[in-house]
């Protein structure tokens, strides 16, 4: 058996340097249904660098045998996933968003086993929103004796992207792509979730707004906004805040938020009834269920997706139902509904 944390090469050549931390010496966990577990790094991650050999360490106590992958460039993940998961048992990642997207991406429909979450970036944003323990050393046991979640995933198109672009959580422009462009490098270093919030509050207090025209299954609707979302999942940041009613990840659709507070009252009213979780009719939010979604706007405004900035608008996207599978713990199962 290997001892943990010795360097060897792997995948024929498919990756520089491989971390290896051994299960039990069998080849068989003690821990559940999961024997070998691949993790794909990010060093570039805010917390990747430092957070990957506890990780590792944490596989070791749970008797799960584990490879681990360093990725050197953007879209790595992904290759290194679709080429190498049909050997292991779970797919974890260690980075920010873009790197989790693109290994549940790489594996979605079926094509790989399930994908485990860790935080190891700045926001993390699906983590956070999939009640995954913020401490690796937590997470990787919390996610190993968790269950399967089937989660819709968006499928972005069109300028903002050469290619198709997936996303778990959201995809907008407005106030959350303002958000993600402006939270600078040095506060999300700093102080990681705040330096975006700090972001949403100038960008909110601006109030910048723009014409959107949006087509959801046929339908176009035109309006003045400030933000426009396709959400998969109503919940933010530990249900903190819920974007709109009736919000669910497994049902084939995504939800149409458009917000269009035309005052600093307005701005603060929707602000409000969002942390209430107040949805009664109100000038100001409009939300419409779909499975296929255009939005153009005047001017063209930046887009992101789970916290990814992609390009400016206008962009096509449609649902692939029930694509990705993820680990979660057990508790969201409950709260899924």
């Amino acid at each position: 058996m290997a001892a943990a944390g010795r360097l060897r090469a792997v995948g024929n050549g498919l990756a520089g340097i491989v971390a290896t931390t051994p299960g039990v010496a069998d080849g068989h966990t003690s821990a559940g249904r999961y024997s070998r577990a691949l993790l794909v790094i990010n060093p570039a991650s805010r917390r990747g660098s430092h957070f990957h050999q506890p990780a590792l360490d944490a596989f070791t106590r749970a008797g799960v045998w584990c490879d681990a992958i360093l990725t050197e460039h953007q879209g790595q993940g992904a290759h290194l996933a679709a080429t190498l998961a049909s050997g292991y048992d779970v797919v974890f990642t260690l980075g920010g968003d873009g790197t989790a997207m693109e290994v549940v991406g790489a594996l979605a429909g079926g094509k790989g086993p399930p994908v485990g979450i860790l935080p190891g970036g700045t926001g993390n944003l699906i983590a956070r929103t999939l009640g995954i323990p913020l401490d690796v050393r937590r997470a990787v046991p919390v996610l190993l004796g968790g269950q399967e979640m089937r989660v819709d995933l968006g499928v972005l198109t069109g300028a903002p992207t050469r290619e198709a672009r997936r996303f778990a959580f959201a995809a907008g422009v407005g106030i959350d792509a303002t958000m993600v462009a402006e939270a600078s490098a040095m506060l999300k270093r700093h102080l990681g979730v705040p330096a975006y919030m700090l972001s949403w509050v100038t960008a909110a207090l601006r109030r910048e707004t723009f014409l959107a025209r949006v087509t959801v299954d046929g339908e176009t609707i035109e309006r003045e906004a400030s933000a426009v979302m396709l959400a998969n999942f109503g919940a933010v940041l530990n249900d903190l805040i819920r974007l709109g009613p009736g919000i669910l990840h497994d049902d084939g659709k995504l939800d149409l938020c458009v917000f269009s507070p035309g005052t600093a009252r307005d701005a603060v009213r929707v602000a409000w009834k969002l942390l209430r979780k107040d949805f009664q009719s109100d000038p100001c939010m409009l939300y419409r269920a779909g499975r296929q979604f255009r939005v153009e706007t005047v001017p063209p405004r930046p887009v992101q997706a789970d916290g990814e900035l992609l390009g400016d608008t206008p962009f096509d996207v449609m649902v692939e139902p029930l694509a990705a599978r993820l680990l979660v713990p057990h508790r969201r199962l409950v709260e899924a509904h």
